[in-house]
């Protein structure tokens, strides 16, 4: 089933580079490749990516520079910041001296925030992935997103039952654990 989404991302960025946050599930890396699927992706999920960047953050400059001119004026979607948030100067850096536009996805400001990390003073947007609305939905059916929700791999599901229980079990449970000892310290 095909689903619009009825945030408007680019007007809402409209020249500025920003974070696009959510929970995990809801939609963002599908999101940002229909709506810009001609920008330089780097996905922190990709153990090579990760790993390169972890070492040596000074690396995605040096890359992003290396791109044609034309390539550099196009959006750059680091997905899953938060994974290498050093990143974030380096991304400071790139809008300042070669202005530069990003989106920086993650699921949580609060993991970025607790670790100190840059959140580039006012350089980036920070806007919110949501799971679905009901307008969002074709067919929508009410029992249903009662019964299971609004995340789209739940909604859209062959099996929404297993699938909610594997996100609550694995998800919730790492954001409630992570959230409780954060409090504790």
């Amino acid at each position: 089933m095909e689903f619009t989404r009825i945030l408007d991302l680019e007007k809402r960025l409209g020249t500025k580079s920003g974070f696009l946050f959510g929970p995990r599930a809801t939609g963002k890396t599908t999101l940002l490749k229909t709506l810009f699927p001609k920008a330089h992706t780097i996905d922190l999920l990709d153990s090579d990516h990760f790993a390169r960047f972890l070492r040596r953050p000074r690396q995605l400059g040096e890359e992003l520079e290396a791109l044609p001119s034309a390539a550099q004026k196009n959006w750059i979607v680091i997905d899953e910041i938060q994974k290498v948030p050093s990143l974030l100067d380096e991304v400071h850096r790139l809008i300042e001296a070669k202005k530069m536009r990003f989106i920086l996805t993650g699921s949580s400001a609060r993991k970025l925030k607790r670790g100190g990390a840059n959140l580039l003073a006012g350089r980036a947007r920070v806007i919110e992935l949501f799971p679905f609305v009901w307008q969002e939905i074709p067919e929508f059916d009410l029992a249903r997103y009662l019964s299971f929700g609004r995340l789209p791999t739940v909604y859209n599901s062959d099996d929404p039952v297993s699938d909610l229980r594997a996100y609550v079990g694995t998800y919730l449970k790492e954001e409630i654990q992570a959230e409780a000892v954060t409090k504790s310290t």
